[in-house]
């Protein structure tokens, strides 16, 4: 609950929303005790006073009544009745969203069927008509909109419970023996719950204002007693001679409704985990730069990185996800980044193209080399011309980044003619040429697939082939084999291998398997905490770690048929880069650390051709 009201103050306009909402409803809850007149005593002798009239603040309406009296109750009355029909829809629709989306089949059809029909009629003619066959009256005109929005809540509902019905959660409470009430209200509620305080934080305004059209049209609240609706109602008719009678109950309609959507706004990012992290906000067409200067060059590779530094900014902290990463790749050659999970590899290699999402992402120092040529702060257009054509991407779970609506093929023919002016059928047949150059069997038929036909290696076939689709220079692979089993991963290994050395290809393979570096990688370079610890020939490094991290890492490595090895684990956990120790940021899991450790920057060291962020590396002899 605390964290829900720190996120929720971080939004500025949701606080004022709150603010603003909280003194309307602190002061309508004091209507009663508060010095009012009657609001529905009658004085014609006093009809039409204008606003801050002794005894009248407000003014007084076409038959003497104050306004101000009038305006606090039919507040009073106007946000019972818009919440108690948020209730009850939200209530009654996520019971009907919940029933069709776990049961499915023949029992979801018939359900939906019903709420397709409803939602097939307009909703204000809908509420209209249940307001006619019940008649006149506020709790009918409350009964009709809640109606209405029923169902709103059971479409919305339905659909996030056929996501979660086939969970294995789920499927585990099955055969644990509950039953389906059981597994409703403990396993299915709990995570729809959520979804039905955001959809009705977003929908109480929207039932105000129906509310108050229904009041309007005489069908709501019936004279004497008053709610805003009613207000602008009797009020319309003296719109031009004394306008304040309109203006009043309009005003505070718009106050509440801006408040309440403003407020719902907030309550929808501090409760979708999503939207909490950032992963829904939209983000800038390249990441934000804000370095003081640009380094020399200090590498002569087709793609050279210069002390890359990344941050993410979010609230009051800073995340240094990448803390000064200098690489360097040349034609032909391929270069593994190698850490435990949330060293800094994606962020460093997403940071090259300028695809770190801003906000919160910020490219803080450094710069990254194409052919000699800054790609960070690049124009866009520029940069876009270079994304996917000289340099690629293979991403780590292809099912997520192909399009699941398109054909394979298409999706191929789709990244050919991005870049190069081409028809349709030159761009399938390359296309089909692709498939080919991945071993994809009969890639005719295959071309005409959606991603979801085709199995997880088939699929990361498919995303090597739209990385080369137009002849890069440079490929970035984020753990492409990292879902899949290990027969599909050699044949993925020996593939990339094999297209690099005919192509020229250069690789910049990202992953946290030494196996995947032996097999492919040229050099190593070892991440940790944001930072490049070790760097050089992939043999030398794999036969002679020296820095204290790489050795523990290839102990955590298995070996098979190699006779008996304790099988060794790092202790402790990577600290969290927001407020990484002084010195060494590996000391305080390091067996080896001593006080020297823990002062002052620890510089990269080279050394024969290879390079340690070390105090006290282990040089052994060849």
């Amino acid at each position: 609950m605390r964290l829900f009201l720190r996120l929720l103050a971080r939004n500025r306009l949701a606080l004022a929303g709150a603010v603003v909402l909280g003194f309307v409803v602190l002061l309508v809850l004091m209507t009663p005790v508060l010095p009012l007149a009657e609001p529905n005593i009658t004085n014609t002798a006093d009809r039409f006073q204008r606003p801050f009239t002794p005894g009248h603040l407000l003014g007084t309406d076409h038959l003497g009544r104050d306004l101000l009296s009038r305006l606090l109750w039919g507040t009073r009355l106007s946000l019972a009745v818009g919440f108690s029909a948020a209730v009850i829809a939200a209530t009654i629709g996520a019971a009907i969203g919940i029933v069709a989306g776990y049961f499915g089949g023949r029992t979801d059809n018939l359900i939906m069927r019903g709420v397709d029909m409803l939602m097939a009629f307009p909703y204000i003619l809908l509420a209209l008509a249940i307001v006619a066959a019940l008649g006149p009256g506020l709790m009918n005109a409350l009964i009709a909109v809640a109606a209405v929005n029923v169902p709103f809540f059971a479409r919305n509902i339905r659909g996030i419970t056929v996501g979660i019905a086939h969970k294995e959660f789920v499927d585990a409470a099955k055969l644990s023996g509950m039953g389906h009430g059981r597994i409703i209200l403990s396993e299915i509620l709990p995570n729809v719950l959520p979804v039905i305080v955001i959809a009705m934080s977003t929908t109480v305004g929207w039932m105000i204002l129906e509310t108050a059209g229904l009041s309007f049209l005489g069908l709501g609240s019936q004279p004497p007693q008053a709610d805003l609706g009613s207000m602008l109602g009797e009020a319309r008719a003296a719109l031009i001679t004394s306008p304040h009678t309109s203006v009043v109950p309009g005003v505070m309609i718009l106050i509440i409704v801006m408040s309440i959507n403003l407020l719902g706004d907030g309550v929808r990012d501090a409760l979708d985990p999503r939207l909490r992290s950032g992963a829904l906000t939209r983000p800038m067409a390249a990441t934000l730069v804000d370095r003081d200067s640009v380094p020399e060059p200090s590498g002569d590779g087709i793609l050279t990185l210069d002390g890359i530094e990344t941050q993410f900014h979010v609230g009051d902290r800073i995340y240094r996800a990448v803390g000064g990463v200098s690489l360097s790749v040349g034609p032909g050659e391929c270069l593994g980044l190698i850490g435990e999970s949330g060293s800094g590899k994606s962020v460093t290699a997403l940071s090259i193209m300028g695809l770190v999402a801003s906000p919160p992402g910020v490219i803080t120092g450094g710069a990254a080399r194409y052919r000699g040529r800054d790609l960070i702060g690049m124009p866009y257009r520029e940069l876009r011309r270079l994304r996917g054509d000289r340099i690629a991407y293979i991403f780590q779970d292809p099912l997520a980044t192909l399009h699941p609506l398109y054909r394979v093929g298409d999706q191929l023919a789709e990244a050919i003619r991005c870049h190069h002016a081409i028809g349709r059928a030159e761009a399938h047949d390359r296309a089909i040429e692709l498939l080919k150059s991945v071993r994809i069997p009969n890639p005719e038929s295959r071309a005409r697939s959606y991603p979801h036909e085709m199995s997880g290696g088939m699929r990361q076939r498919v995303g090597i082939a739209m990385a080369l689709a137009n002849d890069p220079d440079v490929i970035i692979a984020d753990e492409p084999t990292t879902a899949l089993d290990v027969t599909v991963q050699a044949q993925i290994l020996s593939l990339l291998n094999d297209l690099r050395r005919d192509r020229g290809l250069a690789i910049v393979f990202i992953t946290h398997d030494f196996g995947v570096v032996a097999q492919l990688c040229d050099r190593v370079a070892v991440m940790y905490a944001g930072r490049i610890v070790e760097e050089g020939p992939t043999a030398e490094i794999l036969a002679r770690p020296a820095h204290p991290y790489t050795s523990r890492l290839i102990d955590c490595v298995p070996e098979l048929g190699g006779g008996r090895r304790e099988l060794a684990a790092i202790p402790g956990l990577p600290p969290s880069v927001d407020d990484l120790p002084a010195g060494c940021a590996f000391a305080p899991r390091c067996d080896k650390k001593q006080s020297s450790c823990a002062v002052g920057e620890v510089a990269l060291k080279p050394r024969d051709g290879r390079a340690v962020r070390c105090l006290y590396p282990d040089w052994r002899p060849a």
